[in-house]
């Protein structure tokens, strides 16, 4: 993507990737599913994908290239479909971008203990320091991570946090995806 910032390693410009496009989706978007394939691989075994992708032309790189999944079916909590998933060889890793509300950690005392996961939620929308955020969170096979997180108050690129620690829970699902 031409406006996606070049970044260290792969793992992270593929992560960036991925928030650049869901970022021109817009917001309030459903959680969306990447397989991550090798490029110069996709090239070479799916010349015709990686037309169709773009990439046929580009030159020869050590990068990932992120492929949308089917939507993620709704209504089931996201931990229950990770847990039904399934990669072939060929992938090299996943991500997966998701919107959520959160709270800064001086709301984590006031937090009322006992609450139902969707009580839970309510109490988090209602409450006036609330942000909402768009996480994109990758792993690759070999337990590599990365994510970024995009407040929707700074909506632009150069205000993207990017980090292998940012969301390890959704992370550590991501790569239990990848378990024998």
């Amino acid at each position: 993507m031409s406006n996606t910032p070049m970044a260290a390693n792969p793992l992270t410009r593929a992560v960036l990737e991925i928030d650049e496009y869901a970022s021109g989706l817009g917001w309030d978007q459903p959680a969306r599913l990447f397989a991550l394939v090798d490029t110069a691989r996709l090239r070479v075994q799916e010349p015709a994908l990686a037309a169709q992708l773009g990439l046929a032309d580009e030159q020869a790189s050590t990068g990932l290239t992120p492929i949308e999944q089917d939507e993620i079916p709704a209504g089931k909590p996201l931990d229950e479909f990770l847990a039904t998933i399934a990669w072939p060889d060929s992938v090299m890793g996943c991500a997966l971008t998701v919107e959520r509300l959160m709270l800064p950690p001086s709301a984590e005392a006031a937090v009322p203990q006992g609450l139902s996961d969707k009580k839970l939620a309510a109490w988090v929308a209602a409450h006036p320091d609330r942000q909402e955020v768009r996480m994109t969170v990758a792993v690759l096979r070999d337990g590599t991570r990365d994510s970024a997180v995009r407040l929707r108050e700074k909506d632009a690129a150069t205000e993207v946090l990017t980090g292998s620690g940012l969301v390890p829970g959704l992370a550590e699902a991501l790569s239990a995806t990848f378990a024998d």
